[in-house]
């Protein structure tokens, strides 16, 4: 098969973020390469997700398909020059690589014990959405997740669809992020949920073009697929019930006020500095007069800042993971951002005026 290398390294980096380092069956540190009717697809798996993503190889008209190790390919073809021609030839349980003067020489395994994700139960609900969109709602609350959590169902995203209304959420116990975006046509008349992992939630927000583009997702009771140009995303879905995510966001809050969304977040990132390096908490004294945020470490150093607000509650002293409210302001580019808060023991929500259908909840902690 003769075939850029361009051609072969997009489609590779699209799925080898799926192939795990470590794993028990050797297989899986492999790439499924399958070439038909002028067609070269690639597949990665590590038997929870599977992305296949597939490009034109012009000229080609033969079948053939084997499997190879996704990191030494992909070192192989990033380390030749861009536009390099190759030549790829599958021979006795190897693969023949040539380019210009470079020859290399990999082990294969047999493409038929490539443990490939079948298609899951009846499909539950269809529906096409702009890839813009969808990248746009996990940006919005991936960094919410779990990571490592016992509480598994934490690990992930809830997907959420009903009549035509698209909502995801995420929360690891301290803070929640929820997103919405609506549909032009009606998908649902009954709600549809499932928690994607966290890694198929990271894998597919890379996939995602910044475009109108369309993406064909399929949920099933137990796997949901993501079909883009030229690739496919299928995950297991996890078993567990996800917390009631509407009992978490505050709705009687009376006292908010507005901030410059990248001054406060400067502010923040200067009392980071010197906050503890293990609760990472920052103190907010709000008032009339305005917001001072001060954090401290065990060295007895200690940080202030100040910012003008429009407040009329009474005086708060209320505590917050710096970083649970760096990351939320870090994935949005609006320019003002809108505290809402109850009391020195209650949960904050912060609001986007440009993101109507955006809400953080952080909760507070003792410093």
């Amino acid at each position: 098969m003769n075939i850029q290398r361009d051609v072969v390294l997009l489609p590779l980096q699209a799925v080898s973020g799926v192939v795990e380092r470590r794993h028990t069956l050797p297989i899986l540190s492999n790439v499924l390469l399958e070439l038909k009717d002028g067609r070269l697809s690639l597949t990665a798996t590590d038997l929870e997700i599977q992305v296949v993503s597939t490009t034109v190889a012009d000229g080609e008209t033969t079948e053939e398909a084997t499997t190879v190790s996704a990191r030494k390919l992909q070192d192989i073809l990033r380390a030749l020059p861009e536009g390099a021609s190759m030549q790829l030839n599958i021979q006795d349980k190897r693969i023949q690589l040539k380019a210009g003067r470079s020859k290399f020489s990999l082990q294969t395994m047999p493409a038929a014990d490539f443990p490939k994700i079948a298609a899951g139960s009846a499909v539950a609900v269809q529906f096409d959405v702009a890839q813009r969109d969808l990248k746009r709602l996990l940006g919005h609350v991936h960094y919410s997740m779990a990571q490592q959590d016992i509480r598994y169902y934490l690990n992930g995203l809830l997907l959420a669809v009903e009549s035509n209304v698209l909502t995801v959420v995420a929360t690891d116990g301290h803070r929640l992020a929820l997103a919405r975006a609506a549909f032009e046509q009606h998908v649902s008349s009954s709600k549809t949920e499932v928690i994607l992992p966290r890694k198929a939630v990271l894998e597919l927000f890379k996939l995602l073009a910044d475009s109108d583009a369309k993406a064909a997702v399929t949920i099933r009771d137990n796997q949901v697929s993501f079909k883009l140009d030229g690739a496919e995303l299928t995950s297991k879905v996890v078993d567990g019930k996800f917390p009631d995510y509407q009992k978490v966001i505050p709705t009687g809050y009376t006292k908010h006020f507005v901030l410059d969304r990248v001054a406060l977040q400067g502010a923040l990132q200067r009392a980071a500095i010197l906050s503890n390096e293990k609760f990472r908490g920052v103190r907010w004294f709000i008032s009339e007069n305005g917001l001072r945020i001060v954090s401290s470490n065990t060295e007895q150093e200690e940080a202030e800042e100040e910012l003008e607000i429009e407040y009329n509650g009474e005086p708060l002293d209320i505590g917050f993971n710096v970083s649970y409210l760096l990351d939320v302001l870090g994935n949005f580019d609006s320019k003002n951002v809108e505290c809402w808060v109850g009391d020195a023991n209650s949960s904050m929500l912060l609001t986007m005026p440009e993101e109507p259908d955006f809400k953080y909840v952080v909760m507070p902690m003792r410093i």
